[in-house]
């Protein structure tokens, strides 16, 4: 009996592995995608000059300094495709997006562009039954929908600030724990030293 209880927990142990490979894998993906896709993320590194430019991972040092303020976090396109990942694979990605389209909102200079820019943020994520409704009280989203008939650069602040809150309080603090995030942070030990030549 006690062998094949042994037998079973190795078993479960293999599978865990298994698995936590797999997430791992599955992130890198993830991240991959959004590096590649995003029209966001800037060209961090070059190895030539001219067009072709390739993305490279974080060092641990850099990905530790998210750690210190979630600002960090966002500031680097690397992190910030990261997290959204990180989000998306807790089905709720549409913060980040929110936050996102705000941010883009406010440096919006044009009155008309403003306005269809707001009426356009209200639709994808205030308006209920949004296609990616973000969790405000009904005081915000009244507040909200009077404010775009006549749009400012702070129709949205309220919600983005909750939104913003929520993020960094509820997240942000898992993002830190996930096995994606621990990963980046590892050192490799270094096999070879690199000859100059």
């Amino acid at each position: 009996m006690e062998r094949g209880g042994r037998r079973r927990s190795e078993a479960e142990e293999a599978e865990k592995g298994r698995m936590k490979r797999t997430i791992i894998k599955d992130w890198k993906t993830r991240l991959s995608y959004f590096l590649q896709n995003s029209s966001n993320a800037t060209k961090m590194k070059s190895k030539k000059v001219g067009k072709h430019r390739t993305y490279f991972r974080p060092s641990p040092e850099e990905a530790q300094l998210w750690a210190e303020a979630f600002d960090e976090l966002l500031a680097n396109k690397y992190g910030l495709a990261a997290f959204r990942a990180f989000l998306k694979s807790e089905f709720c990605e549409e913060n980040i997006e929110f936050w996102l389209a705000c941010e883009d909102f406010k440096k919006t200079k044009s009155p008309q562009k403003l306005t269809s820019k707001a009426k356009k943020i209200y639709n994808d994520f205030i308006e209920k039954e949004a296609p990616k409704e973000i969790n405000i009280d009904f005081q915000t989203k009244n507040m909200i929908a009077q404010n775009i008939q006549e749009a400012t650069h702070n129709c949205f602040s309220a919600a983005q600030k909750r939104v913003y809150s929520l993020m960094e309080n509820n997240s942000y603090p898992r993002f830190l724990e996930s096995e994606f995030y621990q990963e980046l942070c590892k050192k490799t030990p270094i096999t070879k030293v690199a000859q100059g030549t």
